[in-house]
């Protein structure tokens, strides 16, 4: 066995799993950086994964994998960023095994991620989230249970791997009703439920008929939902739905759009942005800051606040059709 094969099972036997105790999803995210580098390194060097060494993993063959998964794969900067996160973090506990490869490890630790564009993000208006609501045929069990989880994603702004991770105990539908969820870094919180989500839980959690340790949206087959699953029912959804709102037609509705439709919607009821955060679990508020950006109606009440006192307030709105239609030229 080579350094570079001990020194990766050490990396999720003991710095993973027993110093950092990370959670399955960083787990995964970590297994699956790590396949593909050592599946397109193996390639390019002629061997096997097992007999690859660090000579084999230098700066220029990093760099040159990074280049494949954006250009080969199709793969986002961010997605990109991540996956060299995942080998930094390999080799910075290389580092203190295998001294002897210090300056093949000081080159890949110097490479730095790429910056990446800051894109509006994507939400629904109301009207686009009753029409996606309407979707499912609640007269079958699978059209109730998808219309539950939607609804709860849009009013909660939960995750999807908080979604799939939910069972039947995390639901409280008594006094102050509420949902409990183990989301993102290991923290635990609560999101109040509107009585229109509880009489829908409460119809579901009756139908399901689960244990309380059983996941809350299970398939036929009675296992969790998972990730993809959503993704799936939400762009069947969205395809039947866009037939009543041709606005759905243009955008690509995901888990995550309808958790920036819930942190929309509270913006857009004066809530203030550090609540938004605890609601939706950032760690930091400025990973919220990104709602404010797509927020045009906060953006234009700023505007209104800076026109002269005898200006009316708003857009400026042609007094006929004729010249509404020349000023559109």
């Amino acid at each position: 066995m080579t350094a570079v094969a001990a020194t990766v099972q050490a990396f999720f036997t003991e710095r993973l799993a027993r110093q950092r105790r990370a959670s399955t999803h960083t787990i995964a995210a970590y297994r699956d950086t790590l396949r593909l580098l050592l599946g397109f390194a193996s390639q390019r060097a002629g061997t096997l994964p097992c007999r690859l060494d660090f000579a084999d993993l230098d700066a220029t063959v990093i760099s040159a994998f990074l280049d494949h998964l954006e250009h080969d794969r199709g793969n986002s900067i961010r997605t990109r960023n991540a996956r060299l996160a995942a080998i930094h973090s390999l080799f910075a506990f290389a580092a203190l095994r295998h001294p002897e490869h210090a300056a093949d490890i000081e080159r890949v630790l110097a490479i730095p991620p790429k910056r990446a564009g800051q894109t509006i993000v994507t939400y629904l208006t109301d009207t686009e989230a009753d029409a996606l609501l309407t979707g499912p045929d609640r007269a079958t069990r699978t059209g109730r249970r998808d219309h539950a989880w939607i609804l709860l994603a849009i009013q909660t702004g939960l995750r999807s791997s908080e979604l799939t991770g939910l069972t039947c105990a995390d639901v409280h539908l008594g006094a102050g009703a509420y949902v409990a969820c183990h989301g993102k870094g290991r923290k635990d919180r609560i999101t109040p439920l509107k009585p229109g989500t509880v009489t829908t839980l409460r119809a579901w959690l009756a139908e399901r008929a689960g244990t309380p340790r059983g996941p809350l949206f299970v398939t036929t087959r009675g296992g969790p939902l998972s990730h993809d699953a959503l993704q799936q029912r939400l762009a069947i959804y969205t395809a039947a739905a866009a037939r009543a709102c041709p606005a759905l037609s243009g955008k690509n509705i995901t888990p995550h759009v309808l958790r920036h439709t819930a942190a929309m919607r509270l913006l857009h009821a004066g809530v203030d942005i550090t609540i938004i955060a605890l609601w939706l679990g950032h760690e930091n508020v400025t990973t919220t800051q990104i709602y404010l950006q797509a927020d045009m109606a906060l953006k234009q009440r700023a505007l209104d606040r800076t026109t002269p006192p005898a200006t009316p307030p708003g857009r400026y709105q042609p007094p006929d059709q004729l010249l509404a239609f020349l000023e559109a030229l």
